[in-house]
């Protein structure tokens, strides 16, 4: 028996704000479409030339949906890792479409904001306040004393 991975890794930004809805049960969905892109150079007229493909996610996960739901807009910087999926549906004439469709499901999948965190407010009163996190050193701090050159052991 051959074993097979399906594992897709994108880095880009969001080309609109997050649509949620829910399912039927009641859970809750959010789709978005990201832009991944790459430039290069031609060899041949030096001229930079540049491609954007669009991808559409779409989260199955309470708890990523709702971060996806509240922390990103269009223009957001994102990584996601997901599964690739393939729907099938018939269009109003009886045409078959198909949609592929990078899919974050409960227990399989990634989401990591990659904007920085001193751009988005915890509130709405400290909205372009900078935050720092409390795990750093305040670096106007006093400098810890040396070491004892004494070891105990």
């Amino acid at each position: 028996m051959s074993r097979s991975i399906n594992r897709v890794t994108l880095l880009g930004h969001l080309g609109a704000d997050p649509e949620s809805r829910r399912t039927q049960d009641g859970r809750l969905v959010v789709t978005f479409r990201i832009a991944t892109g790459e430039a290069w150079r031609d060899k041949t007229t030096g001229e930079r030339k540049e491609t954007t493909d669009w991808h559409t996610v779409v989260i199955f996960n309470e708890g990523l949906a709702k971060v996806a739901e509240q922390y990103l807009r269009r223009g957001s910087h994102v990584c996601v890792e997901g599964q690739l999926k393939t729907r099938k549906w018939q269009d109003q004439s009886g045409q078959d479409r198909y949609a592929t469709e990078v899919v974050l499901q409960a227990f399989r999948g990634d989401l990591v904001l990659l904007d920085r965190s001193e751009r988005q407010a915890p509130d709405e009163t400290a909205y372009g306040a900078a935050r720092t996190r409390p795990d750093r050193p305040d670096p106007t701090a006093a400098a810890a004393p040396p070491f004892d050159d004494e070891v105990p052991f």
